[in-house]
C-alpha cells in the first residue's frame, strides 16, 4: 500500500438525538492510497477536557506548546494487535454468535477462554492472571470487560459451554456441511498425568507414554479440515467403538440424510461396515489392511501389469461385494520403505552378530540354550525385524539367516495401499476417492495442533469427566478460529496459498502433494511477493501482538486517562487487511 501525504488530525462529530447534540472527537490520520484519499481512527478523545484537546489541536497544526511531554504521560502499555487479530476473527467466523446470542457476562468470559487459549495456552489459573488488571499480558481483559474474572469462574464458564456443546456444534455443521459432503473423522488420545479422572483409562497410547493412562478423542471435519465436532471417549475404548456416537451426531444431531463418511482403516472396520451397510443415505471411503492386500495379491487381483500405464487401477473382488476397491502404487513411498527395510535388517544383524561373536569368545563365553535365547530375545525385535528372520540356537552356538522368501512378499507390497469405497463412479471417480481418503491428513494436521504445536490440549489440568470434556472442546473451537486465521493469513506464512497450482503441478493422486510454485518461490527466497519476511502462524501472532495499545494520562495523578494504539507497522498492516479486520476494537 503505497501511503502519501500521511497527516494527523482532530475531527469533532457531532450527532443529534433526541432534542440533545452530542460531540465525539477523534484522532484521525489521513493518507493517500494510490488516486483515492483514506482515513484512520487513531483515538477517541471525547472523555477529555475540553482545554485538553484544544492542547492537543494547537499542537497538531504546529504551535509552541513548550514541554508538551510533561502534560501526556504514558501510564502502561499492553500488547494488543494480536488480540484484536483472534478476537476479531472469533467473531467475523460467527462463532460468537454460537456462544450467546446476546452479549453476557457468560459469552465474554467464554470468548476470552477461546481467544486466550489461541495466544498463550495454560491453566484456568493462569488465564485469570493473564486477564487480571494488574497481572494483564494483553489488552485480552480489558476489551471484553473480565479482567476481574478469577479462576472459578473460568471454571464456571467452561461448565455453561459444554452445556451449549450440541448447539454450537450443530450451528458449526450448519455452516460448513451440506448433504451428500464429505465428512473426514478420526480419532486419537492425549496421556493423562492424573489419577481421578473416570476418562482416564489405559489403552493404546499415541503418545508413547505406556506408563499413564490416556483419554480418546475423535473429531469430525469438514472436507475442508475445518473443525465441526469432537467427542470424548474413555481411554481404553477402540477406534471403532467410537463410529457409533459419530454416526448419531451425523444423522440425528445435524440432520443429514446423505453422508460420505471419509475415516482410517482402523476405525472403520468390516464389522462397522457390515453395521452401516444397513443405514440408508451411509456411505464410507476408507482403505484395506495389510493383511487384505496380500490376499488380493496371492489371488491375482493385484497384479504389477495394472501399473503399466497408471499408478492406480480400479478392481474387484467377490470378498469385498458391492465394493469399489481402486489399488494405489506410490513408487517414491515403495523406495523409501524398501531403503528403510534394508536399513533395519542390517541393524538387527549387527545386534545379532554381538550375541555370536559372545558365544565364540575365548574367555567366559555366553553358553546354554536359555541363556543364549534370552539374550536374543531382548535384542532380535528391537528394530521389528524378527519375523524376517530364521533363528538357529544350541547349547554353545547361535546362527541366524534371513526369510528372503518372506523380505521378497512383504517387499511386493511396498508402495501399495487400496482405497475401498460404497460410492457409486457415477458419484465419485477413482481419483477422487483416493483425493478423498488422502484429504484425512488435515484431521491429522488439526491433532497436531491440538496436542503439540500450538494449543496444548495436554497437560490436563482437569479431575472431573466433565470439566475434561470441557477442556477438550475448548480447543477444538480455539482450534476453529486458528484454522480461520490460517487460511486468510496464508499469503505471509510458510503454507499454501495456490491449491489450483499446487494441483497442476502435481504428478497424480498418487504421487507425493508438491507445492504450487508461489508457493515454492516463498519458501525459498522467505519473502511474500509484496517483499514482507515469511513467517510460521506463531510468529506472525507475536509480531502482531507488538502493536500495542496505550494508556495516556493528561497531566499529573488522577488527570483524564484516553487509549492510543502505536502505529501498525506495513505487516501488521497487511495481517488485518488480509484478516477484513481492524486493529480497533
Amino acid at each position: 500500500m503505497n501511503k502519501k501525504s500521511a497527516a494527523v488530525h482532530l475531527v469533532r462529530i457531532r450527532k443529534p438525538h433526541k432534542g440533545k447534540v452530542y460531540t465525539s472527537v477523534l484522532l484521525r490520520r489521513s493518507f493517500r492510497d494510490g488516486k483515492k484519499v483514506r482515513s484512520e481512527t487513531l483515538a477517541n478523545l471525547s472523555s477529555l477536557p475540553e482545554e485538553t484537546i484544544d492542547l492537543i489541536e494547537l499542537s497538531l497544526k504546529g504551535a509552541p506548546l513548550g514541554r508538551l511531554d510533561e502534560s501526556i504521560t504514558v501510564v502502561r502499555t499492553l500488547p494488543h494487535g494480536h488480540v484484536a487479530a483472534v478476537l476479531g476473527t472469533l467473531r467475523e467466523s460467527g462463532l460468537e454468535t454460537l456462544l450467546g446470542s446476546r452479549r453476557s457476562r457468560e459469552r465474554d468470559l467464554a470468548e476470552a477462554l477461546i481467544v486466550q487459549r489461541v495466544l498463550s495456552p495454560a491453566s484456568k489459573l493462569a488465564t485469570a492472571r493473564d486477564l487480571g488488571t494488574q497481572t494483564a499480558k494483553n489488552t485480552l481483559g480489558e476489551v471484553l470487560g473480565v479482567s476481574d474474572s478469577t479462576e472459578d469462574e473460568l471454571y464456571t464458564a467452561m461448565d455453561r459451554l459444554l452445556l451449549r456443546k450440541d448447539r454450537i456444534e450443530k450451528g458449526l455443521a450448519e455452516a460448513h456441511l451440506r448433504d451428500g459432503t464429505l465428512v473426514l473423522y478420526d480419532v486419537s488420545g492425549s496421556y493423562y498425568t492424573g489419577t481421578h479422572c473416570e476418562l482416564a483409562q489405559y489403552g493404546h497410547n499415541r503418545d508413547g507414554k505406556k506408563r499413564f493412562p490416556q483419554i480418546v478423542y475423535g473429531l469430525l471435519c469438514a472436507p475442508s479440515g475445518c473443525p465441526v465436532a469432537i467427542e470424548v471417549f474413555e481411554g481404553n475404548t477402540a477406534d471403532p467403538k467410537t463410529l457409533e456416537v459419530q454416526i448419531n451426531t451425523l444423522r440425528k444431531r445435524f440432520g443429514l440424510a446423505r453422508v460420505v463418511l471419509v475415516t482410517d482403516r482402523g476405525v472403520l472396520t468390516q464389522t462397522q461396515i457390515d453395521r452401516v451397510r444397513t443405514i440408508e443415505g451411509f456411505d464410507w471411503v476408507t482403505a484395506l489392511r495389510s493383511p487384505s492386500i496380500a490376499k488380493l495379491r496371492e489371488q491375482g487381483t493385484i497384479r504389477h501389469s495394472l501399473f503399466d500405464e497408471r499408478n492406480l487401477a480400479e478392481v474387484t473382488s467377490p470378498d469385498f461385494p458391492g465394493e469399489r476397491l481402486v489399488v494405489c502404487r506410490n513408487p517414491f513411498l515403495a523406495e523409501e520403505r524398501t531403503e528403510k527395510r534394508e536399513e533395519l535388517l542390517k541393524a538387527t544383524e549387527k545386534d545379532l552378530d554381538t550375541i555370536v561373536a559372545a558365544t565364540k569368545r575365548e574367555k567366559r563365553p555366553l553358553k546354554g540354550e536359555a541363556a543364549i535365547a534370552l539374550r536374543v530375545g531382548r535384542w532380535v525385535n528391537r528394530h521389528k525385524m524378527a519375523k524376517h528372520f530364521e533363528l538357529t540356537i544350541a547349547d554353545t552356538a547361535f546362527s541366524y539367516r534371513r526369510k528372503e522368501e518372506a523380505i521378497r512378499e512383504e517387499a511386493a507390497l511396498d508402495g501399495l495401499y487400496v482405497i475401498r469405497t460404497s460410492v457409486p463412479k457415477e458419484s465419485m471417480t477413482a481419483e477422487e476417492a483416493v483425493g478423498a481418503y488422502k484429504s484425512l491428513s488435515q484431521v491429522e494436521r488439526a491433532f497436531r495442533s491440538l496436542k503439540t504445536v500450538d494449543l496444548e490440549i495436554r497437560p490436563i489440568y482437569h479431575r472431573l469427566s466433565d470439566r475434561v470434556k470441557a477442556h477438550v472442546f475448548l480447543c477444538m473451537l480455539a482450534y476453529y478460529v486458528e484454522w480461520q486465521m490460517k487460511r486468510k493469513l496464508a499469503p505471509l506464512l510458510y503454507a499454501e496459498e495456490d491449491w489450483e497450482g499446487a494441483t497442476a503441478n502435481r504428478e497424480s493422486i498418487v504421487a507425493p502433494s508438491v507445492p504450487s510454485d508461489k508457493t515454492r518461490k516463498k519458501a525459498e527466497t522467505h519473502r511474500t511477493e509484496d517483499g514482507f519476511p515469511v513467517q510460521s502462524f506463531r510468529s506472525l501472532l507475536s509480531d502482531l501482538g507488538t502493536l500495542c495499545r496505550n494508556v495516556m494520562r493528561t497531566g499529573t495523578e488522577g488527570g483524564s486517562e484516553f487509549f492510543m494504539l502505536t502505529q501498525p507497522s506495513p505487516l501488521q498492516e497487511k495481517a488485518f487487511s488480509l484478516l477484513g479486520l481492524s486493529p480497533n476494537l
